[in-house]
């Protein structure tokens, strides 16, 4: 039988339709159940406690229970691939810091890339870091301690909470920098680096103020300098390790991002609810609490900035000579 060509013409544009309308229906209709956020540092560390904040916000406001899953271990790696080789549905979402944007380079022959294998959701936070020294060091500032550094070669260790991480990268700058010589000691996240710090173990940690925070203010660890471009306000008086280094600067942040290939509504979807939990009140005081700060972004925005991280820190990483240990 033949159809009239007015009537075969608009069969035909609604058959075309139909998959925009299942995408559209599928984002409005997600999720459905439960979605997993996979973060490659343990429990209790700053950002599991980002994302725990976060996965609640997100809980509340679409009806599912987002489930924060940790898997910590080769510099973030072993959780981003875990969630970007899950299926392209919007159920597992990968915690993606600027230790994403270090491992890139570090570890090149990795089996996925976030550039190429992944899609950026939404900001989190800015996360600050500082120079924290235990307080037998006898350096009270970072000049001081470039001075018995170099007087001392060798004998001050500086932790790191991993290998190919921020913190690790932030140290292999300075010491380059500097031209000094720390002999680098990397632990599995926060859990496992505080106490050697707290002991006297290690003398100096580049970590989250997140995490430093309350033992510089009771005194039983000395801020020697942030780790950024500006001071904090939590810290007024502790100089940026560039004002002392120039040509010194770490950003540290993070976000979450997808497998490639997840509906684009379902991130849409994601990041507007992602960016309104950030601009609440009670959110934003909570990271405040945290010494973090909130980093709304659209997901074209966040995966702009990704891209340039890594080419920043693959640069970094060249001239340093940095290696994954």
């Amino acid at each position: 039988m033949k159809l009239p060509r007015r009537k075969f013409l608009h069969l035909a544009g609604g058959a075309a339709a139909l998959p925009v309308l299942s995408r559209v229906a599928r984002a409005q209709a997600y999720p459905t159940r439960p979605v997993r956020i996979v973060v490659g540092y343990p429990a209790g560390g700053a950002a599991d406690t980002i994302v725990r904040i976060m996965a609640q916000w997100l809980s509340d406001r679409l009806g599912q229970s987002f489930v924060v899953e940790n898997r910590p271990g080769a510099a973030t790696n072993l959780a981003v691939q875990v969630a970007l080789t899950s299926p392209p549905d919007g159920y597992s979402l990968a915690y993606i810091a600027t230790s994403t944007a270090i491992s890139a380079t570090l570890y090149e022959s990795q089996s996925v890339n976030f550039l190429r294998d992944g899609s950026a959701v939404a900001g989190l936070v800015y996360f600050p870091h500082v120079m924290a020294a235990h307080p037998s060091l006898p350096a009270k500032t970072v000049a001081e301690l470039i001075a018995f550094a170099r007087s001392s070669p060798g004998k001050v260790n500086l932790a790191s909470y991993g290998t190919g991480t921020t913190s690790h990268l932030a140290g292999e700058l300075f010491k380059s920098l500097a031209g000094i010589d720390l002999v680098h000691v990397p632990y599995r996240g926060d859990a496992q680096a505080m106490p050697d710090l707290l002991s006297g173990r290690v003398q100096i940690y580049i970590a989250t103020l997140t995490t430093t925070l309350p033992y510089i203010q009771s005194g039983a660890l000395r801020a020697l300098a942030v780790v950024g471009k500006t001071r904090f306000d939590k810290l007024p008086d502790v100089p940026t390790v560039g004002e002392l280094v120039p040509g010194y600067e770490v950003e540290p942040v993070a976000g979450l991002g997808v497998r490639k290939g997840t509906p684009p509504e379902i991130i849409e979807k994601l990041n507007s609810e992602i960016n309104a939990g950030l601009a609440d009140s009670t959110i934003k005081a909570r990271l405040a609490e945290l010494a973090v700060v909130p980093l709304p972004m659209r997901a074209a925005e966040f995966g702009a900035y990704m891209a340039a991280e890594t080419e920043k820190r693959a640069r970094v990483i060249r001239a340093t000579g940095i290696k994954a240990e």
